[in-house]
């Protein structure tokens, strides 16, 4: 079955998705930024069948993610290598490894990240680079930005009036629930 493929869409949360959407390619970019660059190392560390991994590659390098090099002429082999759009996804793994060890790490984390300079263990976190705030704050929310078309506004529009309309009713139900008095169903 064919994915649908999303990357015309206005919003780049959807443009990325769409270029580096599946699991492989997030897997092989991980792999790609621990250094490994040959085909036969990505297959062996993500155990993963030859064909698929032919065609997640050409798709990283057709979206310019990875390089493909040649290394060797007879027998012809290449590697793979980060562009600085491949290397500019460190954060946004680094931010997936935070999330998944704190929701779906029960055991603890078996992967941290460590800064190699003064041998210690980070503790990553996404922030405004303009205010040193944490973006987790609810005070940042997404909005359109000048070049949105208005189509794209109007959608956008659309959503923060759905969320409003659910926040203006959990809130109703909350006080609600705090008015009744005990004992009462």
């Amino acid at each position: 079955m064919q994915r649908k493929r999303v990357g015309h869409c206005e919003c780049p949360i959807a443009r990325c998705v769409d270029q580096i959407g599946d699991w492989w390619s997030i897997l092989i970019l991980r792999d790609a930024l621990e250094g490994v660059t040959r085909f036969d190392a990505f297959q062996k560390s993500l155990e993963i069948a030859p064909t698929i991994l032919t065609r997640r590659l050409k798709g990283l390098v057709d979206d310019g993610l990875l390089e493909k090099r040649r290394y060797s002429e007879h027998p012809p082999r290449d590697e793979y290598v980060l562009t600085d759009k491949g290397r500019d996804f460190q954060p946004v793994l680094f931010a997936l490894l935070a999330w998944g060890s704190k929701h779906f790490s029960p055991e603890g984390a078996s992967v941290v990240i460590k800064d190699m300079r003064n041998d210690t263990i980070a503790d990553p976190a996404l922030i405004d680079r303009n205010t040193g705030r944490d973006l987790s704050d609810p005070d940042f929310r997404l909005v359109c930005a000048p070049s949105a078309s208005p189509d794209f506004r109007e959608k956008m529009e659309r959503h923060a009036r759905t969320k409003a309309a659910a926040q203006s009713a959990a809130t109703a139900r909350s006080s609600k629930a705090a008015r009744k008095p005990s004992g009462s169903r």
